[in-house]
């Protein structure tokens, strides 16, 4: 009887230990199902699947005339995903692909990678290359060959402040949502139109979807999903133009400013010296790039919208209309010029120093008779040459888009009241007449003033895409008729005997304009450094002067003259964008 119970309860022990056994095996199995099913079956599908992005070709950036700037170039690549690879091959991988090992296992354990990413580990491979990776690829698992979309810069450093480069994900970039469609490895605009228009030109990319074998060797195409080529971009710059302005920039430092008068189009901007853009297209190394910032010449630097300088004597073109608006002169009245205007115990000369005699506006205006401005300036007064100069756009910000723009400077005296906590004197109204003392303005402005004053007052927001819709920012609010004598003078400048911008005339077109010379520093004649202190040279022109196409500011830094150093950059700019279709052709040939 015992037996036979004993035996009951061993059955009935088991039959526990069964149910109990089929309970956690039905717990095991809901934890694996309900609980982990959706991880656990991505993991399976990435251990058979394999998700590539395809990068889209960017768009391709043209100047104004159809003329493109860039193109697309494809470049292979030696490309790993480390969840397949096996650390130990290291060494020999990296003896294969010319790496040091210490540097391959950066890459590949570099934190915060994915370890079904492909990690890029050699750029820019030759053909002889692909093939000697390809025939020993099955040495090491999950190594493979893709192909990248890289930019070409068709005229290399022209136009580079304008046309910008690319370059890849800043780690910032990387946690932005918007470049979360971005490929780690991708390239984006970092500068320039490539940066402003990154989105419209980038497209969006691809996928390729690859069933791979336990090796991680590719077994068949599942699904592939084409990328969307960038959209195109028609810039407004005149790349002839462009080409001819950098190639007089030669050996120079400065910038160069173009505009269509009648829509605030940027047709041409130079900062020299430049850079080419193609060293960042497949990544810059750091040496390149500290050579870079380390160049005392500051190639990097967008001389056109981010510096600011003494305009000199092309503020006189906003003195003569300052005084005939508010009819302190007319074209009648005269000065006496002797070389010099005294002032106390102060001495204010004139750049002649003997003196330019008797003149009118007309003569002062196209000889630069510093007196004669000296005198308009203290019938003026500070404050109302601060409301002509706003006017005409200086010392505001253009709402440019390129660069970090500088808004520079004109002063009145609530200014000197505010940042000097001291009252304005008559002396600084002389100085500042002829675009000294304070003073300041970037070349974008000068271009910006000089459009207002040859489309009859009407000042425009500097504009990079062509035939976008223009933007007025203000009206100058002056009198038509003082503007088309200003035309009159601008001509009397470059083309009548005794004008300081004979250099620039030209058999094309009728070019008028306005040198200037800002003073940096005042010289001895013993110093050392006179290339580092010696003024800057201005040039500001309007062309053809009876019907402006084109404006333009010229600024070379240390240039000396502004006639003779400006002008005749200004003056080979204005002929290339009036060249006609097949010249313009053969300018612009890249064989050239």
């Amino acid at each position: 009887m015992l037996t036979e119970k004993a035996g009951t309860e061993k059955i009935a022990r088991a039959g526990i230990f069964i149910v109990l056994g089929f309970l956690l095996l039905l717990i095991r199995l809901w934890q694996l199902q309900i609980l982990q099913g959706d991880d656990l079956r991505k993991i399976s599908e990435s251990n058979r699947l394999r998700v590539f992005g395809v990068p889209a070709p960017r768009g391709i950036i043209f100047d104004r005339n159809g003329v493109p700037l860039v193109k697309n170039t494809s470049s292979f690549c030696a490309s790993l995903i480390p969840e397949e690879f096996d650390r130990n091959l290291i060494p020999a991988l990296a003896r294969m692909l010319k790496i040091p090992e210490e540097e391959l296992a950066r890459r590949i354990e570099r934190p915060g990678l994915s370890p079904f990413a492909p990690v890029r580990l050699k750029e820019d491979l030759s053909f002889n290359e692909v093939s000697y990776i390809e025939a020993r690829r099955s040495d090491f698992p999950g190594l493979m060959i893709e192909i990248e979309v890289s930019r070409q810069y068709i005229y290399g450093s022209v136009g580079a402040h304008v046309i910008g480069y690319l370059g890849k994900l800043s780690p910032n970039q990387a946690k932005d949502p918007a470049f979360r469609d971005v490929p780690p490895e991708a390239f984006i605009g970092q500068w320039g139109v490539e940066k402003i228009f990154d989105r419209t030109l980038r497209g969006t990319a691809g996928q390729r979807i690859i069933e791979v074998d336990a090796l991680g060797r590719e077994i068949r195409l599942l699904k592939e999903n084409p990328p969307v080529k960038g959209q195109d971009l028609t810039l407004s710059i005149d790349i002839a133009l462009q080409k001819e302005a950098e190639a007089a920039f030669e050996g120079k430092t400065g910038a160069l400013v173009a505009l269509k008068p009648g829509t605030g189009e940027v047709l041409g901007l130079v900062s020299a010296p430049s850079f080419d853009p193609n060293m960042f297209a497949k990544g810059i190394s750091s040496e390149e790039w500290t050579a870079l910032m380390k160049d005392k010449r500051l190639p990097m630097l967008d001389r056109a919208v981010q510096s600011q300088y003494p305009p000199g004597s092309t503020f006189k073109v906003i003195m003569s209309i300052a005084g005939l608006a508010e009819g302190v002169i007319d074209e009648d009245s005269t000065v006496t010029c002797r070389g010099g205007l005294n002032f106390g115990k102060w001495h204010f000369g004139c750049w002649r120093k003997t003196g330019h005699g008797t003149v009118s506006l007309h003569r002062a205006f196209i000889e630069s008779c510093d007196v004669y401005y000296y005198e308009l300036g203290k019938k003026l007064g500070i404050d109302r040459i601060y409301d002509y100069a706003t006017r005409f756009g200086l010392g505001k910000e253009t709402g440019f888009l390129l660069g970090s723009e500088k808004k520079g400077l004109i002063p009145n005296t609530k200014w000197k009241l505010k940042t000097k906590k001291a009252p304005w004197f008559l002396g600084e109204t002389f100085v500042n007449s002829i675009g000294q003392g304070y003073v300041a303005a970037t070349p974008l402005q000068m271009a910006v003033m000089m459009g207002a004053v040859s489309n009859g007052g009407t000042v425009y927001r500097p504009l990079l895409i062509k035939d976008e819709t223009p933007v007025v920012l203000r009206k100058a609010d002056v009198r038509p008729e003082i503007l088309e004598e200003m035309k009159r003078h601008l001509a009397g400048v470059v083309n009548e005997p005794g004008g300081t911008g004979g250099a620039a005339r030209s058999g094309v077109t009728v070019i008028g304009g306005k040198t200037g010379t800002a003073q940096v520093v005042s010289l001895r004649k013993d110093s050392k450094s006179q290339a580092e202190h010696r003024d800057h040279a201005w040039f500001v022109a309007t062309a053809p002067v009876d019907d402006p196409k084109i404006v333009i500011s010229v600024m070379v830094e240390h240039g000396g003259h502004g006639g003779s150093a400006a002008g005749p950059i200004a003056r080979r700019a204005i002929e290339a964008y009036m060249l006609p279709p097949e010249k313009k052709k053969e300018l612009t040939d890249v064989q050239n």
